[in-house]
């Protein structure tokens, strides 16, 4: 069952992992090069943490702020990321690639325009939201969706006196109160911590290349 409008063409159902009206599902974005232990820690804890039925892993095309020139194939990507996860309630999707989008908001848009009924939450490491003023309509993103920002091992200590951390400080929501941001209207956000991991894509990315 899906949330698409009886109209909506046939491949727009056949791109969009499994969804249905009511459900509660993570968003969770990046290039993957190479995915790891950290971001499928991180998946799992948001899931526990704000009761999410499903996590979908959008695998992009390349991050418009980072030097793509040596990332894996999207299909050597998906694939590692889909040996990783192995998981029932994990959808690995090459999204992006298919409708043609850049950008996280226009991503979002796309997904929240085909499915309405659905409440959707967009997962971040603290490191991106250390840097999330720089992405393009950061705040036009902020008002479509809930976020959920989960710590890592250093980044965790600034990032929520950021750029973006600071303008949207009014709208964090207490942690003990995560399983209500699915619900919530946005701009909502809550920092999950309890995930310190000093792994990173950039450095197992440097690794592969030495």
């Amino acid at each position: 069952m899906t949330c698409e409008k009886s109209r909506a063409p046939r491949r727009n159902r056949a791109i969009l992992p499994p969804h249905a009206p009511g459900l509660k599902i993570g968003l969770f974005g990046g290039t993957f090069d190479p995915p790891h232990q950290a971001h499928l820690a991180a998946s799992l804890l948001a899931m526990r943490r704000l009761g999410l039925d499903r996590i979908w892993w959008l695998v992009t095309p390349g991050n418009p702020l980072k030097d793509t020139r040596h990332l894996e194939t999207l299909e050597r990507r998906m694939a590692a990321v889909r040996a990783l996860t192995n998981h029932p309630r994990i959808d690995v999707s090459g999204l992006e690639a298919h409708i043609g989008t850049r950008y996280t908001y226009d991503t979002i848009r796309y997904i929240l325009t085909r499915c309405p009924k659905v409440h959707f939450v967009w997962i971040m490491g603290a490191d991106n939201l250390r840097s999330f003023h720089r992405w393009q309509k950061w705040q036009a993103i902020a008002n479509a969706v809930p976020i959920a920002v989960v710590d890592r091992l250093g980044p965790s200590l600034y990032a929520s006196a950021s750029v973006a951390g600071q303008a949207l400080l009014k709208s964090r929501i207490p942690e003990e109160e995560a399983r209500s941001l699915p619900y919530r209207r946005p701009p909502a956000w809550v920092f999950l911590h309890g995930l310190k991991s000093p792994l990173s894509s950039t450095a197992l990315r440097a690794l592969r290349e030495s």
